[in-house]
């Protein structure tokens, strides 16, 4: 059985890295170099790079900078925004990223997703749905941003990219987007069945568990952009508790926290006895010994 990833996402903004809240409001973070490396370090298992500027300013990815940041990037690094044809993502790709995100192109000009999936392969394609809760209680993808209805159900446009030959869904809830109350149950559930290939699931964590409700509803992928921000040892914690809760992960960073209780809020609490045993153990400084 496949384990379940742990994505990071980072959403940049005139060349910061930002925390948004309902793809309304953004506040900076920091530059992309240092949170990819940040990432790294702490034990992530991919990483999504979104420009939300490109397309709004009418400008082709910012390929300079992706060749700059993924140098830091010892994961799969997947990159989108501004990308309107096959050129863009060949320049993508060359300078240093191992997959594109698709988002208003995939809408705009559909062909793209086949043409891509066929010149770089399925598992460089990723089609990213933002969608939003109507008035009846339904969901519409959109666009620009969040500001262009597609008219389009985010089950309707996961199954078209499949077909088309995407690789993965990258599936964003506009309305839970920096609301720290969980993933959207709702909203994740249909697409997860309606489609054969892995869905990456996106908006609302606050706290670690959350990333184990998504799991649960069937995601192959839980991802996160602000709580990895502000949450202190926020991936390693993230795995741990995953691990705990019998969700199969990679723990392949030198931070464990086997022993250790983790509060509501994600906050470690005290270990047990055995574990402190451990510890006492294998920080006994050489001096003493």
């Amino acid at each position: 059985m496949l384990k379940t990833r742990v994505i990071g996402v980072l959403v940049v903004r005139e060349h910061l890295v930002v925390q948004s809240l309902q793809f309304a409001r953004y506040l900076p973070v920091g530059v992309p170099r240092i949170a990819v490396e940040y990432l790294n370090r702490w034990g992530i298992d991919e990483i999504v790079l979104v420009d939300i500027s490109a397309r709004g300013e009418r400008r082709h990815p910012d390929v300079d900078g992706l060749a700059e940041y993924s140098r830091y990037a010892q994961v799969p690094l997947a990159v989108g925004g501004g990308i309107d044809d096959i050129h863009d993502i060949e320049r993508i790709i060359r300078s240093g990223a191992d997959k594109v995100v698709l988002n208003t192109a995939a809408i705009v000009r559909p062909e793209l997703i086949t043409e891509g999936a066929r010149l770089f392969g399925n598992q460089c394609i990723v089609v990213s749905i933002d969608a939003k809760r109507t008035g009846n209680g339904r969901y519409e993808a959109v666009t620009h941003g969040g500001r262009v209805p597609t008219g389009r159900t985010p089950v309707e446009l996961a199954q078209d990219a499949a077909r088309r030959g995407a690789g993965e869904i990258l599936l964003n809830s506009i309305d839970r987007d920096g609301s720290k109350l969980g993933y959207d149950a709702q909203l994740i559930e249909p697409v997860v069945d309606a489609v054969h290939i892995p869905v990456i699931v996106c908006g609302g964590v606050g706290q670690a568990r959350h990333l184990i409700e998504g799991a649960r509803l069937g995601a192959s992928a839980v991802a996160a952009a602000n709580f990895f921000h502000y949450t202190e040892h926020s991936v390693a914690v993230a795995k741990h508790t995953l691990q705990a809760a019998g969700i199969d992960v990679r723990l392949d960073t030198l931070v464990r926290y086997d022993g250790f209780g983790i509060d509501a809020s994600g906050r470690v609490e005290k270990a047990d006895d055995r574990t402190l045993d451990r510890l006492r153990f294998e920080y006994i400084p050489e001096e003493v010994i």
